[in-house]
C-alpha cells in the first residue's frame, strides 16, 4: 500500500523532486490540485512585484504561512531577491515559534533538500525571529515597510490573526496568500474577496490588498500528479483519491481514466457525537460545517479500505 502524502513539486525552490514509485497494490493519492495546474509565472518574480508595490506605499506585507515548508520557501525567496537587489533591504520578521524551531532542521538535514550550507544559512538569517508574545505585540506598533511571515497558513489561528486585526484595515498593506486555502477558512474568505473577517469575536474590515501566489504551493498540480503516476509499471488494484475538495477530487477521478486505473473517491465527513465517538457521513449535506473536523484525509480513506473486502 502506498500513501502519496503531499506529493510535492518537481521544481520546488528548496525540496528535491518526489521519488518515483513503480508498484503499489493499493494507492492513496492526494487531489488538492486535481482539477487545475499551477501558473507558469515564476513565483519569486510574483513575490518581488507584491513586495515592491507594497514598499512604495510604505505598507506591511503580511504572509500567513505554514510553519514547515512554506515559511522556509518564502524566506529563501526573499533572500534571493535581496541578494539580487530586486527588492529593498526591508525588515523581515518570522513570527511563529514552530517555524523558528523548524529552521534548524533544514541546516541539520541538508541531504534532504537542495540548499547547500551557505544557502541554508542565508535563508535562516534573512529574518529576525520573534519568539515571545511581547515581541509579537510590539510588531503591531512598528511602521512599514516591513514583511511579517506568521502562522497559520490559512489564517485559522496563531499569531498571524493579531497582525491581520492590526494591518488588514489599512489600504497601504498587503495580505499575501500562498497556495490552496481550504473552504471555510479565513484564507479562503480573503481569496474570495471578503471585505470583513471575524477575528477573536470582532468584525475586522479588510482594506488591504489581497494577493495570491499559487506557485509557492507544495502540492503537485494535476499534470504533475499524472506525470508521477505514469512511472508505475502496472496498475494498482484500486486507487483512492483523497485530500481534496469534492470538485477537485471528482475532476481528478475523471482525468485518471486516461490511465485505465480503477479509482474511488470517498467524500467522508465526520463529527463528534454526544459520546465523543466519530460519526461518518458520505456527503457534506449530512452534517453542518461547524461540526466538521476533516474530510477526504488519508486516514479516512484507510478506514474505507479496511472495511472493504477484496
Amino acid at each position: 500500500m502506498v500513501f502519496s502524502g503531499d506529493l510535492g513539486r518537481p521544481n520546488d525552490l528548496i525540496m528535491k523532486p518526489p521519488a518515483f514509485i513503480n508498484h503499489a497494490d493499493y494507492l492513496l493519492i492526494e487531489s488538492t490540485y486535481g482539477d487545475r495546474t499551477h501558473p507558469v509565472q515564476d513565483p519569486v518574480d510574483q513575490l518581488a512585484e507584491v513586495i515592491n508595490r507594497t514598499i512604495k506605499r510604505s505598507g506591511v506585507v503580511i504572509i500567513p504561512a505554514f510553519s514547515v515548508g512554506r515559511s522556509q520557501s518564502f524566506l529563501y525567496a526573499i533572500h534571493l531577491l535581496k541578494l539580487q537587489k530586486r527588492i529593498e533591504d526591508t525588515p523581515v520578521f518570522l513570527n511563529s515559534p514552530m517555524s523558528i524551531n523548524t529552521m534548524g532542521v533544514y541546516c541539520d538535514h541538508q541531504l534532504e533538500h537542495k540548499l547547500n550550507p551557505n544557502q541554508c544559512e542565508s535563508m535562516c538569517n534573512v529574518a529576525k525571529y520573534v519568539r515571545t508574545p511581547e515581541e509579537s505585540k510590539t510588531l503591531n506598533t512598528k511602521p512599514g515597510p516591513m514583511i511579517i511571515i506568521s502562522a497559520s497558513g490559512m489564517a485559522t489561528g496563531g499569531r498571524v490573526l493579531h497582525h491581520l486585526k492590526k494591518f488588514a484595515p489599512d489600504a497601504r498593506n498587503t495580505i499575501l496568500l500562498a497556495g490552496y486555502q481550504a473552504a471555510g477558512t479565513r484564507g479562503e474568505a480573503l481569496f474570495r474577496g471578503a471585505k470583513t473577517l471575524k477575528i477573536h469575536g470582532e468584525q475586522v474590515v479588510v482594506n488591504a490588498e489581497v494577493a495570491c501566489i499559487n506557485g509557492f504551493s507544495a502540492h503537485a498540480d494535476q499534470s504533475e500528479i499524472m506525470d508521477w503516476l505514469k512511472h508505475f509499471s502496472d496498475n494498482p488494484k484500486m486507487t483512492f483519491i483523497t485530500h481534496g475538495e469534492p470538485a477537485s477530487a471528482k475532476d481528478w477521478k475523471q482525468n485518471s481514466k486516461d490511465l485505465g486505473w480503477a479509482t474511488e473517491f470517498q467524500n467522508i465527513w465526520k463529527k463528534w457525537n454526544s459520546n465523543d465517538r466519530l460519526q461518518y457521513f458520505s456527503s457534506p449535506c449530512a452534517c453542518q460545517r461547524k461540526t466538521m473536523i476533516a474530510r477526504g484525509s488519508f486516514s479516512q480513506a484507510a478506514l474505507v479500505l479496511e472495511k472493504r473486502q477484496f
